[in-house]
């Protein structure tokens, strides 16, 4: 065996050795690299070529060549088995389970508060009534809160321990909290012409703070006024309110006789409900529970808002849109609607694209 016979086998050896040892694809090219690279082994053995006699080539030329397709076949079958071995560790590290639940978007798991689906819930039941929607500043005047409202001077709503006072203007008057969304009443009957059909929801505010009471609640107010609306529309539609807010069949209502400055006559709606379980179920048992008040719009109101009682009458009701999120979806502290803590509201709460409609449907 001639010498270039001798070191192409000793070659061929270590090569196959080299690639066959080679545990990653960057370890396989520097093997390559050194084998059959511009400056490479074999490479180097393959200029050699041109310096040799046409009998020593003719005996040369095949050696070297098969060398070089032998090393070069070799890379290549394992590159491929270093490719599918590459292959397999990443889809074992990125394999998925097609059982489990598909995971949450963001927009899925954000929550919407109680009190906000409540009151969504509340203008779609009155929109299909044919309610407008009004709003009012949480900053109001005396005459607004109470003063247009019929509310006397002496009235214990007035005083400092139930009303949010600011420090007293130059003029002597002071600017306040609002105690309830009926200043939305007088400000809309003020800059618009009659009939009026709409419902005012938004924050108040009152010094109490119990389990049942906050310093900061929502309301929403309603009203209907024209020449011809009387109690039994009132009756109707609170009736027809409540039927598609509890989303039952029927609901049952009493009326009491009440006394409210602003409505004449006044009184509290009870409906009936089954309070001997855990939640409490309307429309059935033999218990009643108090949800609003309501009545006919004082006439002295309506003088104060600037329409004439011998010709415009109607009616006006509130509601705590709190106690009805309480009501309605088993939350028993008000207070802990105010505490922002994520874990109520991730139990109580609402997926943003629960969007509530009649159609539908309020809640999910």
């Amino acid at each position: 065996m001639s010498d270039l016979q001798t070191e192409a086998k000793t070659l061929e050896d270590q090569f196959t050795s080299a690639i066959a040892d080679a545990e990653t694809l960057d370890a396989l090219e520097q093997v390559r690299v050194a084998a059959l690279g511009k400056k490479g082994r074999v490479s180097e053995l393959m200029k050699g070529l041109g310096k040799m006699s046409p009998e020593e080539r003719k005996e040369a030329g095949p050696l070297l060549n098969g060398l070089k397709t032998r090393i070069a076949d070799a890379i290549t079958a394992r590159q491929a088995m270093l490719h599918e071995a590459a292959l397999e560790v990443q889809l074992e590290q990125e394999r998925v389970d097609v059982t489990l639940p598909v995971a949450a978007a963001p927009a899925e798991q954000g929550r919407i508060h109680p009190n906000s689906q409540v009151m969504d819930e509340i203008v779609a039941i009155f929109a299909d009534m044919g309610f407008d929607v009004k709003e009012g500043p949480d900053i109001e005047t005396d005459e607004y809160n109470f003063t247009a409202l019929n509310i006397p001077p002496e009235h214990p709503a007035r005083q400092m321990h139930d009303t949010f006072y600011f420090h007293e203007q130059e003029d002597g008057s002071r600017l306040l909290l609002r105690t309830h969304t009926s200043p939305v009443q007088v400000r809309t009957m003020r800059s618009e012409k009659p009939p009026h059909r709409f419902i005012a929801p938004g924050r108040t505010f009152r010094c109490d703070s119990d389990q049942t009471h906050t310093p900061m609640f929502h309301q929403v107010e309603g009203m209907v006024i024209d020449e011809t609306t009387h109690m039994g529309h009132l009756r109707w539609t609170l009736e027809e309110f409540a039927r598609a807010y509890f989303e039952v069949d029927s609901v049952e209502m009493r009326f009491r006789p009440s006394y409210f400055p602003f409505t004449e006559p006044s009184m509290e709606v009870d409906i009936r409900c089954d309070r001997s379980g855990k939640d409490v179920k309307i429309g059935q048992g033999d218990d009643w529970m108090e949800i609003l008040g309501c009545g006919m719009v004082n006439p002295n109101v309506l003088s104060a808002s600037g329409l004439d009682p011998e010709v415009y009458q109607g009616f006006a009701f509130g509601i705590g849109i709190d106690r009805l999120a309480m009501l309605k979806y088993g939350a028993p502290d008000l207070r802990a609607f105010f505490d922002g803590d994520l874990r109520w509201l991730k139990h109580y709460g609402f997926s943003a694209l629960d969007v509530p409609s009649l159609y539908g449907g309020l809640s999910r």
